[in-house]
């Protein structure tokens, strides 16, 4: 890669990040115009993008960005006030901003004049610049220094605080303040009380006690100052910034010696330290040896120089591990090698076994041990929260809601729920189209909100959490529900299903997911041609998950989606049918049970066995793949769960659970129903990866198709 290519790059990540930061903090500002620090969060997110594309040659975008950093720093020294038609301005320069990015030929140059002369008319009266100025000499030479001031990095303060002696007569405890500087940020708090007198001479409506605190605060001075605001006239009180934050230069994190900051706070005269110096003790223990500083002195001296140099030293490393950018090709790369090496270490640990090797076997283990730890560590790389996906959809029902004159609240739970980056990139389209599903048929508009006595806000709530090895994420809405009637006859209609079907609520609810089915009675812009929800399923089944759909008429519908953590490595359950072996996902597996000739016999021809008090029904997986040969006298039936009901997968052998690295199958194989992939196993041979759901719902469909 060019030298030019790597600078863009670099550009193209750094706004990949700052753009998503930019709209979530917009979002947020809309529903707290007052909140000072979101005005900040979108003030450095533009400013960011204006220096960067400036330094890396985007002029385009630097100039553009200017236009609304303006505005935001009118916002910033109070000069101007939030309102809606200033936010829109921003999310529309945001969306034009990312078109330029990523396709600057398609850009619309008559859309971002229009947003520059709106963003203008709020500028002071003396009048805007003329168009295609660009950002002014002096910004762009100050631009690190502005950024500095605004990072909103914790600042570290020097605060010695000495009250008046008749400070308890005003009505004020001294410790109340100090309180209040701890809920600040970080604080180290040390009393001077070497001026208390002795007990016989000791007034106690009298303040004898002073302080010197060290904070740790990312709220600012004037913070500080509102803490003593009733107290200023009553106290000798000293406020100084002794480390601002920011980028260390160097490795080094030191911070200044004892004697510098002694001479700093004026506890020692020059003179005085430097005759000090020429002992060889500590300077700490000599000082206050010598009687010319007190020991509570150098205590507080010591927590502020304790205090900084951990506070660099703990940056200097969040500094070092945010700046660490891997390619994702290079780490599905990684993932694929990890791959590669379970499947080596099964085949040693298999072939110490069958050499009863005790010095291998031991190797084996610990290979087996070094491998499952590399194999968790990998895939931990891999997985993100959630939240990423999630903070995309608020801007989209912002939008809907504004064109489709509705009131949503969009409510999201879960963010921090982590799923592997691969399902999660994958996952984004059927997501966005389930929720403007909800949006478009699931909430009413308000006024048939409040005829039906509902709340004129529809609420849509996003949520996701974790269920065993897998993932749930939830859609629900308050809106009118699924009307089971209308599905029934919309699908008779059709031709989906006959007339004289006995059909269960939550069967007429996976119509939704037939190609071309929709009851919409109007098409919209935004869903009702009955394309994109049988494609939704076909995403979400290809990512090895299942979706399903909860509705109650004029209450709201829940649509649960089912995923698995990762698509690269999962524990399975190894087994085998004649000479054939198949894995079946472990967390799908509940139990396994023995299938019997008197089982068989009892039953009498149908598929059942009993299991505790319930009948249990199988699916011979020898019949339904059509392998030959006979079954053995005693089978092993593996239950499993379809729609939270146990059904019993009958095999020869249960061999154990094992690590299987899957393998995608090739075309001709990739439609197989029931099969989702391949592993190799230990000896080099392969297996076939049972998908449990789609297996089991062909089974009832053919079985369905046989009854009628």
């Amino acid at each position: 890669m060019s030298s030019e290519n790597q600078t863009n790059q670099a550009f193209y990540e750094e706004a990949n990040d700052l753009l998503p930061e930019l709209e979530s903090s917009l979002l947020e500002l809309e529903e707290h115009p007052q909140d000072f620090e979101l005005i900040n969060r979108v003030f450095r997110a533009l400013h960011t993008l204006k220096g960067s594309g400036s330094m890396f040659g985007f002029d385009s975008i630097a100039e553009f960005t200017h236009e609304v950093e303006t505005v935001f720093d009118l916002l910033r020294n109070g000069d101007l006030e939030v309102c809606k038609e200033l936010l829109d301005l921003t999310f529309a320069a945001k969306d034009q901003i990312e078109c330029m990015l990523h396709s600057p030929d398609t850009a619309d140059v008559e859309e971002i004049q229009r947003i520059v002369g709106q963003m203008r008319r709020f500028l002071p009266s003396q009048g805007p610049a003329p168009a295609g100025t660009s950002a002014p000499e002096k910004d762009m030479a100050c631009g690190l220094q502005e950024m500095e001031k605004v990072a909103g990095e914790c600042i570290i303060y020097r605060i010695r605080f000495k009250p008046a002696r008749h400070i308890f007569a005003t009505g004020t405890n001294p410790l109340h303040l100090l309180d209040e500087l701890r809920e600040l940020g970080e604080c180290y708090v040390l009393a001077h009380v070497d001026s208390i007198p002795q007990l016989d001479e000791l007034d106690p409506e009298q303040c004898s006690i002073w302080w010197d605190i060290i904070l740790s605060t990312c709220h600012g001075e004037n913070a500080i100052q509102d803490v003593f605001i009733f107290v200023e006239d009553e106290a000798e009180l000293l406020i100084q910034v002794i480390d601002e934050g920011g980028e260390i230069e160097g490795d080094d994190p030191v911070y200044k010696r004892l004697g510098e900051i002694l001479l700093e706070r004026g506890d020692v005269r020059e003179e005085e330290l430097n005759a000090v110096l020429r002992e060889k003790k500590p300077i700490g223990k000599m000082l206050a040896d010598t009687g010319v500083v007190s020991e509570q002195a150098v205590q507080a001296a010591l927590a502020e120089q304790t205090a900084v140099r951990e506070a660099r030293t703990k940056r200097k490393e969040q500094d070092t591990v945010s700046s660490l950018r891997v390619p994702a090709a290079k780490l599905d790369q990684l993932v694929d090698l990890v791959g590669e090496l379970v499947i080596a270490q099964a085949r040693l640990s298999q072939l110490a076994d069958e050499r009863s090797d005790q010095d291998l076997s031991g190797i084996a283990e610990e290979i087996e041990r070094l491998s499952d730890e590399l194999r968790d560590g990998t895939l931990g790389i891999r997985m993100l929260p959630i939240g990423s996906t999630f903070s995309r959809f608020q801007r989209v029902v912002r939008d809907l809601t504004s064109e489709m004159g509705k009131e949503i609240e969009l409510v999201t739970d879960g963010a921090e729920t982590e799923l592997d980056k691969t399902v999660i990139e994958r996952l984004n389209d059927p997501l966005m189209h389930l929720l403007r599903n909800s949006i478009d048929h699931g909430i009413e508009p308000p006024e048939k909100r409040e005829q039906a006595g509902k709340p004129r806000q529809g609420t849509v709530t996003l949520s996701a959490r974790h269920s065993g090895g897998s993932v749930l994420i939830s859609i629900e809405d308050d809106g009118k529900g699924l009307d089971p009637e209308a599905l029934r006859a919309k699908a008779i209609e059709k031709g989906v299903v006959a007339e004289s079907a006995a059909l269960s609520d939550k069967e007429l609810f996976q119509l939704i997911f037939a190609p071309g089915f929709s009851t919409a009675t109007e098409v919209t812009d935004v869903s009702g041609r009955g394309v994109g929800m049988d494609v939704v399923k076909s995403n979400i089944e290809a990512l090895r998950g299942s979706i399903e759909v909860e509705s109650r008429k004029g209450e709201g519908t829940l649509v649960t989606v089912k995923l698995p953590l990762t698509l690269a490595i999962i524990d399975g359950l190894q087994v085998r049918i004649q000479q054939e072996y198949y894995i079946i996902p472990l967390p799908a597996v509940s139990e396994c049970v023995e299938l019997t000739a008197q089982d068989k016999a009892q039953a009498k021809g149908g598929r059942f066995i009993p299991l505790r008090e319930q009948l249990v029904p199988y699916i011979r997986l020898q019949d339904w793949f059509a392998i030959q040969g006979e079954p053995p006298s005693i089978e092993q039936v593996v239950i499993v769960s379809a729609d939270d009901n146990p059904v019993g997968l009958v095999v020869d052998e249960v061999i154990g659970q094992q690590q299987t690295v899957i393998k995608n199958l090739g075309r001709m194989y990739r439609n197989v129903q029931g099969i989702s992939g391949a592993t190799i196993k230990g000896d080099g041979s392969m297996a076939l990866i049972i998908d449990v759901e789609p297996l089991l719902r062909e089974v009832q469909a053919q079985e369905s198709q046989r009854v009628q």
